[in-house]
């Protein structure tokens, strides 16, 4: 994954914004994978470049959620996720989407809640947590439901079950929030409802702060990502599109973003 922190090349298509995200430390923040381990293997090789290139101090590289579903190795992606946070626990952040979101609602209501796991690319999950399963459909029975979710547990394990629980809802650094679907922007980041950060807001695309802070966020599919008025979008669709997209941004505003 990254073989260090250092010793790479360089990538061109710096910008430096008279206003912008001024984090702390030069942070990486990866847009939604959704199951795409080969594109994360992707990313990390780029980040590695750049790093290696830019020779940053204490760099921090932030995954803001939905790592599972619609894509074919959500078990893969956590797997690889996990080890990075073992890895580098001071310089790695993997925050909560709404997808992992609703697989916890699942384990915890499977009969209820299974149904729209299944309506919303759950079933690529399933299959890849469990290889010889069959995903069920929404409408199957619910005792289909509460079985499977005993199932998921064993594939899962208890660890990465306690790491789903444990990841947080936000990450931020000088005027940079990291959320997974954006904020609302009448109220100060420290008071969002954990809804909003993992479901959306209907104006934070349409309304400015007007506080100074920059929100990344995923959960919104685009064709290309974008940064402007506050926000920096990061979803690039990457389970269907191929393209998983990250910015790098510096302590002085200078930032570049990296596409597989």
């Amino acid at each position: 994954m990254l073989r260090s922190f250092k010793r790479r090349n360089a990538l061109s298509g710096h910008q430096t914004p008279t206003d912008g995200p001024r984090p702390e430390a030069t942070c990486y923040v990866v847009g939604d994978i959704h199951g795409r381990a080969d594109l994360l293997d992707a990313m990390l090789g780029l980040i590695d470049a750049h790093i290696g290139g830019t020779t940053p101090d204490d760099p921090q590289l932030v995954f803001l959620g939905d790592y599972i579903d619609h894509g074919p190795d959500s078990a893969a992606v956590l797997d690889r996720l996990q080890a990075l946070k073992r890895d580098f626990p001071n310089n790695v952040t993997c925050l909560m989407g709404n997808h992992e979101r609703m697989l916890l609602d699942f384990l915890d209501d499977p009969a209820v809640r299974g149904p729209r796991w299944m309506r919303n690319g759950g079933g690529p999950a399933v299959e890849s947590i469990l290889p010889t399963a069959r995903a069920p459909d929404a409408s199957d029975p619910a005792e289909h439901f509460i079985t499977l979710s005993a199932d998921i547990r064993d594939g899962l394990g208890r660890d990465t079950l306690a790491w789903l629980r444990s990841l947080p809802l936000t990450w931020s650094s000088g005027n940079l929030w990291v959320t997974h679907a954006g904020a609302d922007p009448l109220r100060p980041m420290q008071d969002q409802s954990a809804r909003v950060l993992l479901w959306g807001h209907p104006e934070f695309e349409t309304a400015e702060r007007g506080d100074g802070v920059w929100v990344a966020y995923g959960h919104i599919e685009r064709d290309s990502p974008g940064i402007t008025d506050g926000r920096i979008a990061l979803d690039t669709g990457a389970w269907n599109s191929g393209r998983l997209s990250a910015i790098a941004v510096a302590p002085d505003g200078t930032h570049t973003f990296l596409q597989t």
